[in-house]
């Protein structure tokens, strides 16, 4: 098995460049290959007589650095099947070097023999030229596979292999959905060598003002925490605060029982908000029940039985496990059997089978929608009419039972009888594939805007409509009901 020896050019000029590094270069010259060009060691060598094959060609063949690195180290594979190579990357062979990872994934599958020698890390001159210490925290990051729910930005950040302006400006993009546009952010090239140059800008002008190079690496300073408020960190650090000894006196008292009617009162005001297509008050109630949930999770960790990590570990496995069609290898054809499939799933994971089949169907559900989840369960096992006539029947039925019980002023037995035939109702909106639910929803709304619509117009009239009697509420009623046709 022939061996690839993997030499780092250090992260500057050749004065950097370890004399061992210097002579195995300049005295075995034969089989030298270069990941690219375009570095000072490189061309001071060539100077010297070294001759080096070059890779930079593969970089115009293909649009996705992925793509280069894995044809670099396919043919420097290919090459190492004929002879021992020497093969030569900017820097330090562990850092930031795709092919090296790729050659190593090689070694371990038995195909290569890999001889690393170090060279010098340009990240020790780039700490030097900032004054930064990474102990007080740290992350370096590869510019070209950027991915912004993994940066930190309470620690200094270095983001590596920022080649051109199209790499810079892709970068602002991301840097822009969490820092302000006048953040000052520092462009650092060829950082401990004699062309070292750095600038700070900024981070809307990071890809205007500044040319950038196969040496450039950017830098972002730690920002305050309070400038973070859009990360969820932030608002879990808000919570434990308020139900903290120095926190607020209300938020403290709140148990699980307590805040219950806060669940269900933000959960209808988001609907409302649907209903009426008002996205900025959609993300404030949506704030409201996300409210609701981080209180209960930090009750729930104030009293050491689960905190919010708990809760999201949980949705998070129980969303991959429910969908397997998506993180494994099953395939659906219809929307259909994904909610087949979910029940199944659903069922396997509850393990013990309930007493009753009703069981997965909160009391505390409002009244109407209780009756349709019931029903739907019902239907489940048979226990439905085939078709919609029977039903219509059922309806009639409730409702003669009702004025029996109105005309033998049974006041008890009327209102037994007036939930049958609001269950019957339910029933048929059912079969018609109609929710009583929404239905119920948006007879209110239509209600709410006559009304509201009938105040204004006694309002012009200088009145309320207590001074109107019935039939000329009847007229605004129509004129109401006329002014919004089509639009309810």
């Amino acid at each position: 098995m022939n061996t690839i020896t993997i030499i780092g050019l250090g992260a500057a000029d050749l004065e950097q460049l370890p004399l061992g590094v210097y002579r195995e270069l300049t005295q075995n010259q034969s089989h030298l290959y270069a990941r690219t060009l375009d570095h000072p060691v490189i061309q001071a060598l060539q100077k010297e007589g070294v001759t080096f094959e070059s890779f930079d060609s593969v970089y115009e063949s293909h649009d996705q650095f992925g793509d280069v690195y894995t044809e670099i180290a396919s043919r420097l594979l290919a090459f190492s099947r004929q002879q021992d190579l020497t093969y030569v990357v900017p820097g330090h062979p562990m850092l930031a070097e795709r092919t090296v990872q790729l050659l190593i994934q090689a070694r371990d599958r038995g195909e290569v023999a890999l001889d690393i020698k170090g060279g010098q890390s340009f990240l020790d001159a780039t700490f030097t030229a900032l004054e930064i210490d990474p102990i007080e925290g740290f992350q370096f990051a590869d510019a070209t596979d950027l991915k912004r729910e993994e940066l930190q930005f309470l620690n200094h950040l270095i983001l590596c292999q920022v080649y051109d302006s199209l790499i810079a400006s892709e970068v602002k993009l991301t840097l822009l959905e969490d820092l302000p546009s006048d953040y000052p952010v520092t462009i650092v090239t060829a950082a401990g060598s004699e062309h070292e140059k750095i600038v700070t800008v900024p981070l809307e002008e990071l890809d205007r003002r500044v040319e950038v190079n196969n040496l450039t690496s950017v830098y972002i300073p730690p920002i305050k925490k309070e400038a973070l408020n859009h990360h969820f960190f932030r608002l879990r650090e808000v919570i434990k605060i308020l139900r903290s000894p120095e926190g607020c006196p209300w938020d403290r008292k709140q148990t699980h029982e307590s805040l219950r009617k806060y669940m269900i009162e933000e959960a209808y005001e988001f609907i409302d908000a649907v209903n009426r297509m008002d996205d900025d008050h959609m993300v404030e109630e949506l704030g409201d029940v996300l409210l609701q949930v981080m209180l209960h999770s930090q009750i729930g960790e104030d009293e050491g039985y689960f905190t919010i990590d708990d809760v999201i570990v949980s949705i998070t496995e129980k969303m991959i496990r429910r969908h397997p069609h998506v993180f494994g290898e099953m395939t659906v054809d219809s929307s259909d059997e994904v909610v087949t499939n979910w029940e199944a799933i659903k069922a396997e994971e509850k393990g013990e089978k309930p007493d009753s089949i009703l069981d997965s169907v909160p009391e505390s559900f409002p009244a109407l929608l209780q009756a349709e989840e019931l029903q739907k369960k019902a239907a489940k096992v048979g226990f439905d009419w085939d078709t919609v006539a029977p039903v219509i029947e059922k309806v009639e039925e409730e409702w003669q039972e009702f004025k029996e019980a109105r005309d033998a002023g049974d006041r008890e037995e009327m209102e037994k009888e007036f939930g049958d035939w609001l269950f019957a109702i339910a029933n048929l909106a059912r079969h018609y594939k109609i929710s009583s639910e929404n239905a119920l929803q948006r007879t209110n709304r239509k209600f709410r805007t006559r009304l509201s619509s009938m105040e204004k117009d006694a309002q012009t009239e200088g009145q309320q409509l207590k001074d109107y009697d019935l039939d000329s509420l009847e007229e605004l009623w129509v004129k109401a009901k006329a002014k919004h046709k089509g639009a309810e």
